[in-house]
């Protein structure tokens, strides 16, 4: 695999760090949108396969994530992270003008992507949400309601049913092993109800991935999310027993392929 880039740029709030993983000659663009505490470089195997697909691949650390500025897992409006993730996708067009440009989200990614896709889907040549936090969950309610939100961290086991996921995610200083924040899960409400306060994404392609066990971010509540922006167009694949990350599933190779083979009916002469 070709050796990875790191690159820096100003974010709306400090200094944000974007991965990068080149092609010699790209067909297309690829941008991944990471998850809640985690980072952009838990996507090395993704990012292998979309360059392996022909892509040239960019992954900003989200403001308080990874190696961006910011206090730990702080986001206060998502509207800014997505102002984030266009600078990543201006760095991918200033390095490759005129190719297409495909995002993929996951999970807190995914709410990210969708709006991203509701203010600049004209940018766009495919939308791709991965258990997206869109939709209907319940989480920051619950948590909101607490006096004091509780030392609960993301148990890695339920992330894939691969123990050597967990282990990894368990072990990664980059990722966020704390309570959440209150200041960021009002902004999650916020942002939920942005995408479903807006438009649909037209005629823009759009691939959704979940897993039938996902217990962070339940199919159903997604379910809605996914009906409101793609209007009973997008392409749906629910992977049986997947936990809460297909593209770290055991049967992973299967997300792998829908995915491509979704980019290849996209990104078709």
């Amino acid at each position: 695999m070709t050796p990875v880039r790191e690159h820096t740029r100003q974010g709306v709030h400090g200094a944000l760090n974007i991965r990068a993983w080149p092609h010699p000659a790209p067909r297309y663009l690829a941008l991944l949108v990471h998850g809640y505490g985690e980072h952009a470089g838990r996507y090395d195997e993704v990012a292998g396969v979309l360059t392996g697909h022909g892509a040239a691949v960019y992954a900003p650390d989200h403001q308080g994530h990874g190696r961006s500025a910011g206090e730990r897992v702080l986001i206060e409006d998502f509207e800014d992270v997505v102002t984030d993730v266009r600078t990543a996708a201006d760095l991918a067009r200033a390095e490759h003008p005129g190719l297409p440009l495909v995002i993929v989200g996951h999970s807190m990614g995914g709410l990210i992507a969708a709006r991203y896709a509701q203010r600049y889907g004209s940018e766009l040549s495919a939308l791709v949400l991965s258990g997206p936090v869109i939709g209907e969950w319940d989480l920051p309610g619950r948590l909101l309601a607490l006096d004091e939100i509780p030392d609960l961290p993301i148990s890695p086991a339920a992330l894939s049913r691969d123990p050597a996921v967990g282990a990894a995610y368990a072990a990664d200083p980059l990722v966020w092993h704390g309570r959440m924040k209150r200041p960021t899960l009002l902004a999650f409400e916020r942002g939920l109800a942005a995408v479903a306060a807006g438009d649909g994404t037209g005629d823009l392609p759009l691939l959704w991935l979940h897993g039938d066990d996902d217990r962070l971010v339940p199919v159903g509540g997604s379910r809605t999310g996914v009906a409101h922006l793609g209007a009973g167009r997008a392409t749906e694949r629910i992977f049986p027993g997947a936990r809460h990350e297909v593209f770290h599933e055991t049967d992973r190779v299967k997300a792998f392929a829908e995915l491509t083979a979704f980019l290849d009916s996209v990104l078709a002469p």
